[in-house]
């Protein structure tokens, strides 16, 4: 195994046994001034099995949202989105079979600052992201039990322990799990605090993040989305309730689309595999075109983890499971804009410059595919996006809202049959006559 950095002092041919406090006192003190960087507490290594420590991703997130502000909610910002969500779940009534979900009604307040859509995600994300943690986890136990017993090249006794794992490969194995369950956690960390500055809402990025689902705005990032735009603010407030709102519905009266989601994500994270010749190939690769990475450096083993020299070969079961997130995703996005441009109709005079607006931004910045960049390597397309947008369209004038909507009941559309609805929703007929199917 490569070195991380932290070696317990004893030569290699030295026959005194490996002072095993020492190298964990060496460990733990080098994690933590990585952390103090952050200007956080290192965790240390205090035995939690906790694969993604809950603690570590909150104190990041806040850390990263307050340096940039996080300006609180005000009494006119409460008036402004109540009412805009008033209007919103109004117009929806007409143009989405399903109905407001019970907790919107018993969360009417749900007004958001920065740092309180951090607290009230946190559990969803750490649900949505944990299944990736848990599988770099398990890959790092089974790298270490291979390397338990050698690599089956040496002429070493069968069955008999590489000399060169004299320390306990369950404590090995646990202080790595700790490191990149810390590592993991710091990037999502960041990546929450990040996207807490430029979300409208609870739901902007697409996943489940509130259980139960009801609708949440968050004003200030409403008002910075709606700078240089010369439309009134209370209009892109309505744009963004309508947004939030049906997506929030989607969620609460189909909750299996939750599992779905989650489901894709876990699928992936099982197939991880740590392949450390490909590692070793990255990393020299790395240090060839200049990236600064240094494997004795846990900082440069944070920076190596974030610019994906760490991430592992896909295996075809993987990238099955990367489609079916990534057409989800595009599938709810899609779906969410032709509500809303139905909902809304002639009602908002600016709405084809809001729709465009975005568009624009989503195709360069979107939420969910930089987080989904950082941690799958998973690129939402926008192209992709436009054709489900068109496709829920097209279904709901061949048919009507509710055939549209009864889709999410049943087996969801792939990526091919979005470029033809009317055949996909053949598909989906049960024949008058079924004997030709015995």
């Amino acid at each position: 195994m490569a070195n991380f950095g932290f070696t317990p002092g004893n030569s290699d041919d030295s026959e005194e046994p490996v002072d095993f406090a020492a190298m964990m006192a060496q460990m733990q003190q080098q994690i933590q001034e990585q952390f103090s960087m952050l200007g956080i507490n290192g965790p240390g290594f205090t035995g939690s099995d906790e694969p993604l420590p809950k603690n570590i991703v909150r104190e990041v997130a806040k850390k990263f949202t307050t340096s940039q502000s996080s300006a609180p909610v005000g009494h006119t910002d409460v008036a402004q989105i109540q009412q805009a969500f008033s209007i919103a779940e109004t117009w929806l009534n007409d143009a989405v079979l399903f109905p407001q979900g019970p907790q919107t009604s018993q969360n009417a307040n749900a007004v958001l600052a920065r740092t309180d859509w951090i607290d009230s995600t946190l559990s969803g994300w750490q649900n949505t992201v944990e299944p990736l943690a848990t599988g770099l986890s398990v890959a790092i136990g089974e790298l270490l039990d291979q390397a338990k017993f050698g690599d089956g090249e040496t002429d070493a006794i069968p069955g008999e322990e590489n000399p060169a794992m004299a320390i306990p490969v369950g404590m090995i194995s646990m202080l790595l799990k700790s490191f990149i369950g810390s590592l993991i956690a710091t990037q999502l960390g960041q990546a929450i605090g990040g996207l807490a500055s430029k979300v409208t809402g609870a739901h902007d990025v697409g996943l489940p993040l509130l259980d139960p689902a009801y609708p949440a705005l968050v004003p200030e990032n409403i008002r910075q989305w709606s700078t240089d735009l010369d439309i009134a603010l209370d209009e892109v407030q309505i744009f963004h309730a309508l947004r939030e709102a049906s997506v929030a519905r989607l969620f609460s009266n189909n909750p299996w689309l939750v599992s779905y989601i989650r489901t894709a994500i876990t699928d992936y994270g099982k197939g991880i595999n740590i392949d450390m010749d490909a590692i070793q190939e990255q990393a020299q690769r790395a240090l060839e075109q200049g990236g600064g990475f240094d494997p004795t450096n846990p900082e440069s083993l944070n920076i190596a983890l974030n610019s994906g020299v760490f991430t592992p070969q896909e295996s075809p079961a993987q990238r099955a499971a990367l489609t079916k997130l990534e057409t989800a995703l595009a599938l709810i996005d899609g779906w969410c804009e032709e509500v809303v441009a139905l909902a809304a109709g002639e009602r908002l005079p600016n709405l084809n410059a809001l729709q465009e607006t975005l568009r624009r931004r989503r195709a360069t910045s979107a939420p969910a595919q930089q987080l989904f960049s950082s941690l799958l390597g998973l690129q939402v397309s926008p192209r992709l996006t436009r054709e489900a947008t068109a496709f829920w369209r097209q279904v709901r004038e061949l048919k009507d809202i509710e055939a549209r909507d009864r889709i999410w009941s049943g087996i969801l559309p792939t990526a091919d049959d979005l470029l033809t609805p009317e055949s996909f929703m053949k598909s989906l007929e049960i024949p008058d006559d079924l004997s030709g199917l015995i």
